[in-house]
Formats: C-alpha cells, sequence, structure tokens
C-alpha cells in the first residue's frame, strides 16, 4: 500500500488517496478464489476442483476482485489513516478512483475525522440559576398523591359520578363499520381521567351498572391513526360496574403508614419538605448545568462532519431501543404507536444527538487547553464507587468498563466542574403571573392546612 495524497475538504473530511500494488491485489485475489471455489459450478469439474484461470475465463477477469479488494481494503486503509496521522469519527466513503496500467489500484478514501476546536467563552460564564424552593402548596399536593397511591376501590349501587371508575364493555363504529383497535371488554376507566377521546368520558357520568349507552365522539383532526382522524365515532358501551375510590385521611396514622420514620402529620410533612427540596435541588442544579454547556457550545466553532452526528445518533437510538426492550416494547411498535415511520423517529432524536457530539467537542477541547489529568488513585476510585453503586466486583466492572474509557469521562467531568466552578450564576427572575400565582397557592394551602 502507498499513501499517494492527503487532502483536506469541507466539513471535516480528508480524503485519502490510496495506491493497492498489483503484487497485493494478486495475492488478494489469490485468496478469494481459494474462499469461494467451492460456490462456483464449472461445467467439467468437481465443485472445488476448477482452476482459477478456468473460473475467470467462464465469469469474466474482475470474478475476483470485488472479493479481493474487501481483503486488501481493510489493512490498507488502517495503515493510511496512521500515516495521515488523522482520527476517523466514522466509517469512510470509499471510491476506485484508477486502475494502473502495472495492474495497481487506486483508491478515493473520504473520511469523516474529529474537527478543529475553537473555544469561546467558558470560564466566569454567567446564566440563570434557578433556587430551590418548597412551598406549603407542594407538600400538600405530594401528600394528596401519597394518599391517591394508596386509595381502594369499592363498588357502589348509584349513577357514576367524577373519579368513579366503570368497568365497560365497548365497540367504537365509523360509518356504521366497527374498526380496529375499537373493542375492549371489561375495561377499568376512571372517569375524568383523560385516557379516552375527550368527551367519552362525560357521557359515562350519570351511568349506573347494566347500562348501555351510545357514546358519540369525534377523533381528533392530529389522531395518529390517521383513517380515522376528525371523523365521528359511535361506541357502543355496557356498564357492568361503578366504584368510587376512597382516599385514606391525611393524618397522624396516615404519617405512620406511609413512613418509617414519622410518628406525626407534622414528621411527615417535613420528611416530605426535605425530599422534595432535595429533588427540586437535583433539578435545578442539573438544568443550571445544561445552561452553561449550552453557553459553552454557542461560543464553539466546529466544521462537524455529518457522519460524526450520524454515529451518535445511531447510538441514541440504540440506547433508546434498549429502554423499550425493558418495558416489553419493540422499536417498530413505538414508532407505529407514535404515528411515526423510522426516518421521523430519527429525526426526532437528532437535536439530541447534534448536541452530545457539540458537547463532548468542546468538553475534550477544554481538557486539551487546561491540561486536565487524572490520577491512578482516582480512577481506582471511581472504579471502587461504580462497584458499590451497582453491587459487582471491581473485577467484573473493569471487565465492562476499560480503563480509557473510565479516564476519559472523568477528564471530561474534570472540565464540567472547571466550567462551574467559575461560573457566576444569576437568580432567575419570576414573571409577575408566575409569582401571583405562587403565592395564590401558597395561601390556598396554608388556609387548607388551618
Amino acid at each position: 500500500m502507498e499513501l499517494k495524497n492527503v487532502e483536506k475538504l469541507e466539513k471535516s473530511i480528508v480524503a485519502l488517496t490510496i495506491e493497492i500494488s498489483a503484487d497485493e491485489l494478486e495475492a488478494a485475489k489469490e485468496q478469494a478464489y481459494k474462499k469461494s471455489r467451492n460456490r462456483i459450478t464449472v461445467p467439467g469439474f468437481r465443485k472445488g476442483h476448477a482452476p482459477r484461470k478456468i473460473i475467470e475465463n467462464l465469469y469474466g477477469d474482475g470474478v475476483f476482485f470485488e472479493d479481493a479488494l474487501n481483503i486488501c481494503y481493510p489493512k490498507a486503509y488502517e495503515e493510511a489513516v496512521k500515516q495521515a496521522d488523522i482520527k476517523a469519527v466514522a466509517p469512510a466513503d470509499v471510491n476506485v478512483s484508477d486502475m494502473t496500467d502495472a495492474g495497481a489500484v487506486v483508491l478515493v478514501c473520504k473520511v469523516p475525522v474529529e474537527p478543529e476546536v475553537t473555544l469561546g467563552e467558558y470560564k466566569g460564564l454567567s446564566v440563570e440559576k434557578e433556587e430551590a424552593k418548597v412551598l406549603a402548596a407542594d407538600v400538600k399536593a405530594e401528600l394528596d398523591r401519597m394518599a391517591q397511591r394508596l386509595a381502594r376501590t369499592q363498588t357502589v349501587e348509584r349513577a357514576a359520578k367524577k373519579n368513579d371508575t366503570v368497568s365497560i364493555d365497548f365497540e367504537g363504529f365509523v360509518d356504521g363499520t366497527a374498526f380496529e383497535g375499537g373493542k375492549g371488554e371489561n375495561y377499568e376507566l376512571k372517569l375524568g381521567s383523560g385516557t379516552f377521546i375527550p368527551g367519552f368520558e362525560d357521557q359515562l357520568i350519570g351511568t349506573k351498572a347494566g347500562d348501555e349507552k351510545d357514546v358519540v365522539v369525534t377523533f381528533p383532526e392530529e389522531y395518529h391513526a390517521k383513517e380515522l382522524a376528525g371523523k365521528e365515532a359511535t361506541f357502543k358501551c355496557k356498564v357492568h360496574e361503578v366504584k368510587e375510590t376512597i382516599t385514606p385521611a391525611i393524618d397522624d396514622e396516615f404519617a405512620k403508614d406511609v413512613s418509617e420514620k414519622a410518628e406525626t402529620l407534622d414528621d411527615l410533612k417535613k420528611e416530605v419538605k426535605e425530599r422534595l427540596l432535595a429533588q427540586k435541588s437535583e433539578v435545578f442544579e442539573r438544568d443550571y448545568e445544561e445552561a452553561l454547556l449550552t453557553a459553552v457550545i454557542d461560543g464553539m466553532q466546529a466544521d462537524i462532519p455529518e457522519a460524526m452526528i450520524e454515529v451518535q445518533l445511531d447510538n441514541v437510538m440504540q440506547d433508546f431501543s434498549y429502554r423499550l426492550q425493558m418495558q416489553g416494547m419493540k422499536m417498530d411498535q413505538y414508532a407505529k404507536m407514535s404515528g411515526m415511520d423510522m426516518q421521523q423517529l430519527r429525526g426526532m432524536f437528532r437535536p439530541q444527538a447534534e448536541r452530545q457530539v457539540k458537547v463532548r467537542l468542546a468538553l475534550q477541547k477544554i481538557v486539551e487547553t487546561e491540561n486536565i489529568d487524572v490520577t491512578e488513585d482516582e480512577v481506582a476510585a471511581k472504579y471502587k464507587e461504580l462497584a458499590e453503586q451497582y453491587g459487582m466486583q471491581e473485577e467484573q466492572v473493569k471487565k465492562a468498563l476499560p480503563a480509557d474509557t473510565i479516564t476519559s469521562d472523568m477528564k471530561l467531568d474534570k472540565a464540567i466542574a472547571l466550567i462551574k466552578d467559575s461560573a457566576k450564576p444569576k437568580k432567575k427572575t419570576k414573571k409577575k403571573a408566575e409569582a401571583k400565582a405562587e403565592d395564590k397557592a401558597e395561601d390556598k394551602a396554608e388556609e387548607s392546612a388551618e
């Protein structure tokens, strides 16, 4: 292999012109022949025994060319990238440029490479940071949610009201014809939950066990099943049972039931407030960090190759697919339920992938600029922390996460810490309407508590 030329193109693409010699190509053709001769039928010869020249005469001189190129290309490409001293970030776009008189083949490989990054300001940044605050209204809402989780239902012999649960059979018809997915039996529907099409649940209020009712609704124009969007439908419903939800009283006994430490309702309120404060603080801290990183990448200049974003998008899609599988769902099922095809789904995740690429490039440049490093002791401590976090042996963690990966991630974390430590947070200012609504909710919660 000979690297004939290196040319920088737009969008961080480097074109490598590689010549694979006639001898290298010939050796690869012989290897391809030996590998595939058992699959080639030649009249007058048993399979696998036809000489290479006979096969080439029968099928053409180029019969083994593509396989030969696939054999010698990987090593030639690897050597060319090393000689050119570039860092490929995605597979190259390869084309045969020429065949020389001597029998050599010339390839042009357009290689996406890591772009040159020019940083803007990353120290002393000033962005808004919201102060975590928990109101009495927040505590009350959380206590109500906790009570709802302990709620029980009981059958009642009366007409259904809002927030009751009805057990129903239903079947939907459009223009008198039943449609797919519009039928259910013994379905438990909470009235007012917004589970069904707008207007459906309201029409079941007032029904009793044994009642039959035609519920007439119109599918929204943006409904995911396009054949039903905007159409009027009639659902024939039969009510089997009406159940009311009974929530426990929020008192000292309730506090003891839901908490291992609280003895009184006041104890529980304090516990809930501390937990909500910690949760809000974590969210606001994460938002603050994201705002700082946005400021960093907004001031950064980098000609990012499209292939680099596509590779990261593949990673994002794969991660999303794994999470769906954990919920018992496949990607194509999710796409269908969401009314999207796979290309639209990729489009939905593309901004996320672009941001991840930009953030990583910026942080890597900060690591380089600031000469950020990690010690062996810090890496060892990280392995120990991860082992404890996931309940694994340290050796298992080391096999799953090589030291290079851990070291790289720790350097990026230090770069983030540098940005945050030097930043000057601004207090988030609330609009008058927001502040007024917050005060109103607080007053209402205090009145309720009294």
